[in-house]
């Protein structure tokens, strides 16, 4: 059974691919259209990108896979497809690409797997067949794209079709790969076409295929294949502090449903020959990140990876997110792509040591490694990325937890909908309460974070946050012209039964729900402690949640609000494992 796979030996990530593949195999092979319908949830684009994608995206994980396991008769229906969708007389044909085009995405899984396969799948394609996928797949580097991790799609496009014979046009690539050095930062961290995006992106996009690029490019491009080295082993310095023991990452930003591709970065590590951090301790985080996802009920009835994150929930979806985008994950499988002698294959597993907080300053993110890593808190300052549902939600809140996850609004009237965990919410008529969303300035340290923020035109708001291990303080100067009703969230947990186990007085509130308890304790400037039960499925973690908070109505002048948050999680005994 997948769930109780080690994730330790290259048989492990086989077997776990081929039961991801499975409930995908049929339609995969019998395909005639050049593209499979996995379910009939919508995205922002329209059916046939949709089936095309969900038809491309399991090559992410199966093109590293045909480097050992040959599949013929899979391989077959995958060429005989890609003829059809590349051939502009075929019924079955993919279109013309267009500016912003979502077959520019796709084209990226594709690249891969003509790079590891020149003679298992180029090589199947007559001439005039191989030139169809020349002509399509070239359209994409003439049309407009965000300028953001996409151009690295170009980049791919690129060195593939260089490696199946056609001219590279330096000029061109050299512009794709400047204009991406244009987004680097420093600590080997780069921000995603806006400097206040720095999200999963940077591990699964930039990073993943930048130590791709290193080793397709290592003789035609030596510096910037170095470069890209260079950048991934200072982001791994950082970057392992997201994950907590048990192989959980600190969950914030979009794309949440692409799940386990959080660990494809350090895949892509090992796929590169990089020993970042040493490959034992490598082997430990992508392990217990594998078993923990594993664990999770992230299947629908059949079999398929769901939208959603700890569940299936298409609240939590962006627009982009059709019923294929989750097997983007698949991204971690490219370390089977790596001969069985790779000394990640043969490390011993070991734990990575940890200091107790890290402060990743280009990432916007400060760190806390609670019960010595078995819990990870983030708090983060200056992160948004307007546009995407639930931004505010995914960017914005003043904690994330590895032991708690967090919670997106279902709708935007009363307070119960807008699931407000780990924020104040502040509101004019008591109705539509507004969290933090941009902030006007910041100031991060390892001891406390700082925001300057404006729910309203004429209400000021500076929040200063001292992280205390699993508790922080938090405390609002407000400046209003008007009156307000505040709500205060804390850490949102499971609801096991129809009642909260929970404890209340006018200046407390605490809530258990097996080994999570949320708690706020209010020192200044708060009326009450209350319990609330947000709407269904709005927590990316447990369908059902209950949020403890505190209230106050406040007057027009200047108010000053402190209270104590804790979210604590109780370790697991030795007694509890019997």
């Amino acid at each position: 059974m997948i769930e109780k796979n080690d994730f330790l030996s290259k048989l492990d990530y086989q077997a776990a691919l081929e039961k991801l593949i499975q409930p995908l195999r049929a339609s995969l092979m019998q395909t005639t259209k050049a593209g499979i319908k996995v379910g009939g949830s919508g995205a922002v684009y329209d059916q046939r990108h949709a089936e095309m994608e969900a038809f491309i995206r399991p090559l992410w994980g199966l093109a590293p896979y045909w480097t050992e396991k040959k599949e013929d008769d899979l391989r077959d229906s995958y060429v005989a497809n890609l003829i059809k969708g590349t051939d502009p007389a075929s019924d079955n044909y993919w279109g013309m690409i267009e500016d912003y085009d979502q077959y520019i995405v796709e084209m990226a899984a594709l690249s891969l797997t003509l790079l590891l396969h020149q003679e298992y799948v180029w090589s199947e394609l007559t001439k005039a067949e191989q030139q169809n996928v020349i002509n399509w797949m070239k359209q994409a580097l003439q049309h407009k794209i965000p300028k953001n991790n996409w151009t690295f799609f170009k980049v791919l496009i690129q060195v593939a079709l260089y490696h199946c014979g056609e001219a590279l046009d330096r000029e061109l690539l050299l512009s794709h790969l400047k204009l991406i050095d244009g987004m680097y930062l420093a600590d080997g961290w780069y921000f995603d076409g806006k400097k206040t995006q720095k999200d999963y992106y940077i591990p699964f996009a930039f990073h993943f295929y930048g130590l791709i690029v290193a080793v397709f490019l290592k003789e035609e491009e030596p510096g910037w294949s170095q470069k890209f080295i260079e950048r991934a082993t200072l982001f791994a310095q950082t970057f392992n502090y997201y994950f907590d023991a048990a192989g959980e990452a600190v969950p914030y930003g979009r794309s949440a449903t692409y799940r386990f591709a959080q660990g494809a970065f350090f895949s892509a590590l090992v796929f590169a020959e990089v020993e970042a951090i040493p490959w034992g301790q490598m082997k430990m985080l992508l392990s217990n990140h594998m078993k923990n996802w594993f664990a999770k009920d992230i299947f629908t009835f059949d079999g398929r990876l769901s939208i959603g994150y700890h569940y299936e929930n298409l609240v939590i979806a962006e627009g982009y997110n059709a019923p294929g985008s989750p097997y983007w994950a698949l991204k971690i499988f490219l370390l089977l792509a790596t001969q069985n002698s790779h000394p990640f294959w043969q490390a011993e597993p070991e734990p990575i040591t940890k200091k107790p907080k890290m402060l990743t300053k280009e990432g916007n993110m400060l760190l806390i490694q609670a019960k010595s890593g078995q819990h990870v808190l983030g708090f983060p300052a200056g992160l948004m990325i307007e546009g995407q549902a639930h931004a505010e939600a995914k960017y914005s809140k003043f904690v994330y937890s590895t032991k708690f996850g967090f919670s997106v609004p279902k709708a935007g009237v009363s307070y119960e909908e807008g699931a407000f965990d780990n924020v104040l919410a502040v509101s004019i008529d008591g109705q539509y309460f507004r969290p933090k969303l941009n902030v006007r300035d910041y100031f991060m340290s390892e001891e406390k974070i700082v925001y300057n923020w404006a729910p309203f035109e004429n209400v000021q708001i500076e929040t200063i946050i001292f992280p205390l291990g699993e508790w922080h303080v938090r405390i609002h100067e407000i400046t209003t012209a008007v009156s307000l009703d505040l709500r205060e969230g804390g850490f949102s947990l499971p609801l096991i039964n129809r009642k909260a186990n929970a404890t209340v007085t006018d200046r407390t509130v605490k809530i258990k729900s097996d080994r999570l308890t949320s708690t706020m304790v209010a020192i200044e400037g708060y009326a009450q402690a209350e319990i609330v039960q947000p709407e269904a499925n709005t927590s990316l973690f447990f369908p059902r949640t209950s949020l403890p908070y505190l209230s106050q109505k406040i007057m027009p002048g200047t108010h000053r609000l402190i209270c104590l948050v804790g979210g604590c999680y109780e370790e697991e005994t030795i007694h509890d494992k019997d």
